[in-house]
């Protein structure tokens, strides 16, 4: 064996040893650095146990989906013209629900991803929200670059990988070993 393929047989070998130790830390952290950002945003909707903070039915009527200055190509639910909405309209309605909604999913979610169950659906829809919030309510290259880019690129590494080996989905037996990539 010449001496180039025993350098490529010793930086094949240390790559493996890195990552199967490695692996199972970065995907933990990953999952728990990615959660942390939605379940901080989604704890910030509530008072205390099931009592939603109403408050924040007016981020979404204002900030979200009537901003003014008017974000250009965000979806904008109120009246453009008067930035108003009827009161106790359909839309309105929808908006408590969709704010109420994202209360739920900003918790559930994130806890599931760190302690690892059901993980590869959770992130799934984690990368929902963000497109939502790519899409309808932010949809600028800025917010794209950072943060949602960085959101969605996560969350798709937790699809593609699995949880790891250090979540409770390995431990059920909800998700295998990943196969090697050769």
């Amino acid at each position: 064996m010449n001496m180039l393929a025993k350098l490529r047989q010793f930086y094949v070998q240390i790559g493996q040893q890195l990552s199967r130790f490695l692996e199972p830390l970065a995907l933990f952290f990953l999952r728990f650095m990615v959660a942390k950002v939605f379940l901080d945003s989604g704890l910030t909707k509530w008072d205390g146990f099931l009592k939603f903070n109403v408050e924040k039915y007016d981020l979404f009527m204002y900030e979200f989906f009537c901003p003014d200055p008017v974000r250009p190509g965000a979806l904008q639910l109120c009246n453009p013209e008067t930035l108003e909405y009827v009161e106790g309209s359909f839309v309105v309605k929808m908006i408590e629900w969709l704010a109420v909604s994202a209360g739920v999913v900003e918790v559930l979610l994130p806890i599931l991803l760190i302690i690892g169950l059901f993980s590869r659906f959770a992130a799934l829809g984690l990368i929902a929200m963000t497109l939502f919030i790519q899409l309808a309510v932010f949809p600028t290259w800025d917010h794209w670059i950072n943060p949602a880019s960085w959101w969605a690129v996560s969350l798709l590494v937790i699809v593609a990988r699995g949880p790891g080996i250090l979540s409770l989905d390995r431990l059920l037996g909800l998700d295998a070993k990943p196969a090697a990539v050769k």
